[in-house]
């Protein structure tokens, strides 16, 4: 009992730890919500996106080898790709939108699978997706030797308190994102400032990985 006591401390710790700068990219997310970009594109691309460094960190379960970082750093270049998209197609991106919330018509509450299959396969939610892979790309170094110390039941342990730490941090950006104060800046600002969020988060990642030494006119 003790042994999965200390699991479920060690996952709230490690997940706190890892993904504390995730709230900021949540709440500019949450600002962004429109005609076409729903709450849940947002839900289900952040536990994709989680999902995917999860699964890339079980090796260390089965006893594989941590991932080096400079590696790792390559996927910055998502959010980079990802800001320069919008960037270059604000102005198409305003069209379609005007149009979508003409046009858009929420599942029936009945057809709350059809939402999600929907949601899952929306572009909205691999954006998300893309971008939380590359924010805690850097986890998978530290999930991998957290994973090798503990048996299956421990593993399953921390999965749960990740699982359940990922809609909380959802819930908490959410709610400052509806906070007077904050809502009024990032509504006025936001569309204008996250695309350059973006790329500087893609190359704060590709920065601080040190993965410009994989190219050889940056090494010594």
């Amino acid at each position: 009992m003790s042994k999965l006591g200390t699991a479920f401390t060690e996952g709230i710790i490690a997940f706190t730890a890892t993904n504390i700068d995730d709230i900021i990219i949540l709440l500019f997310f949450f600002s962004q919500i429109d005609a076409n970009f729903r709450r849940r594109h947002i839900l289900v691309g952040q536990y994709l996106g989680f999902a995917a460094i999860i699964i890339a960190s079980l090796p260390g379960f089965f006893g594989g080898l941590v991932v080096q970082r400079e590696w790792i750093g390559l996927l910055g270049i998502l959010p980079i790709v990802i800001g320069i998209k919008q960037l270059v197609n604000r102005e198409e991106e305003t069209t379609v939108v005007q149009t979508v919330s003409t046009d858009f018509r929420e599942p029936s509450p009945k057809n709350l699978i059809l939402s999600f299959v929907l949601s899952i396969l929306h572009p909205q939610t691999y954006k998300v997706a893309a971008v939380t892979i590359a924010n805690g790309g850097d986890n998978i170094s530290i999930y991998i030797p957290l994973f090798a110390g503990h048996d299956l039941a421990s593993l399953g342990v921390i999965l749960t308190v990740f699982s359940f730490m990922v809609g909380v941090w959802c819930a908490i950006a959410y709610f400052l994102s509806r906070q007077p104060t904050i809502a009024s800046i990032f509504s006025r600002y936001g569309k204008a400032i996250v695309p350059f969020v973006l790329i500087g988060l893609g190359l704060f990642i590709i920065y601080e990985r040190g993965t410009f030494s994989l190219l050889p006119w940056f090494r010594g």
